[in-house]
C-alpha cells in the first residue's frame, strides 16, 4: 500500500476493495486522475482509493499517470537532538529539493538542506520514507517523488532562508516545539517526523 497526498487527502494505493465511507474506490487501470483530484479538492471525501490486482505494479502504474518530479530532501538532528525545520508558504515544512543533473539523490538532499538553511556538515546516517504528493505548476498536475534521509550534523553557525524559494523561516526545534509545528504542517512531513 502506498499513500500519495493532494493537499492533506491521501490517494490510496492498495490491492483491497474496501466498503466506501467518506472514500472511493477506482479501478487504478481506469482512473481519470484529473476527475479524482478535483474530486478530493472541491468535495468532502476524505480520501481515494485506486484499486489493482498486482501489489508489485500499484506504484510504478500510477507514477506513469502524471509526470514525475525527483527530489531529494533531510531531516537533519543537531547535536542536542533537535529537527531542522523551515517556513514556506505559511506552514512548516522540512528542507528538500529537485535533482540537478546526475547528481546521486543523496547529493541532491544534502545540496538542498544546505542551500535552503544555510546548515553545512551534514551527515547521511540512514535513508527514511519515500513520500509523494500531487502539486500544481503551471497549470499542470505533477507528482513529487521525495527521496528523505535522517541527517545529523554539529553545525553551530547563523541559518539562512532561500527567500528566493519561499522559506521565511529557519529554525531547530525540540521535541516540544516538533509537536507544536506539526500542528501546521504537511500530511508527508507528519508522516517522517
Amino acid at each position: 500500500m502506498y499513500k500519495v497526498f493532494v493537499g492533506d487527502k491521501p490517494i490510496v494505493l492498495t490491492t483491497k476493495v474496501e466498503k466506501e465511507s467518506n472514500f472511493k474506490n477506482y479501478l487504478l487501470n481506469t482512473v481519470n486522475i484529473g476527475k479524482v483530484i478535483k474530486e478530493l479538492n472541491t468535495t468532502g471525501l476524505e480520501a481515494v482509493r485506486l484499486i489493482h490486482k498486482n501489489e508489485d505494479k500499484l506504484l510504478k502504474k500510477f507514477l506513469k499517470k502524471l509526470p514525475n518530479v525527483v527530489a531529494g530532501g533531510g531531516k537533519v538532528y543537531n547535536d542536542v537532538g533537535d529537527i531542522l525545520f523551515i517556513y514556506r508558504n505559511d506552514k512548516w515544512d522540512l528542507p528538500k529539493g529537485k535533482v540537478e543533473g546526475n547528481e546521486t539523490i543523496e547529493k541532491t538532499a544534502i545540496r538542498e538542506v544546505t542551500e535552503e538553511t544555510g546548515v553545512g556538515g551534514l551527515e547521511i546516517t540512514k535513508p527514511l520514507e519515500t513520500t509523494y504528493h500531487i502539486f500544481k505548476r503551471n497549470g499542470r498536475h505533477k507528482i513529487k517523488i521525495t527521496y528523505w534521509f535522517e541527517m545529523k550534523t554539529s553545525f553551530k553557525g547563523d541559518l539562512y532562508a532561500q527567500e528566493e524559494e519561499g522559506i521565511t523561516k529557519v529554525t531547530w526545534l525540540n521535541g516540544k516545539q516538533t509537536e507544536k509545528a506539526l500542528e501546521n504542517s504537511y500530511a508527508n512531513i507528519k508522516l517522517l517526523v
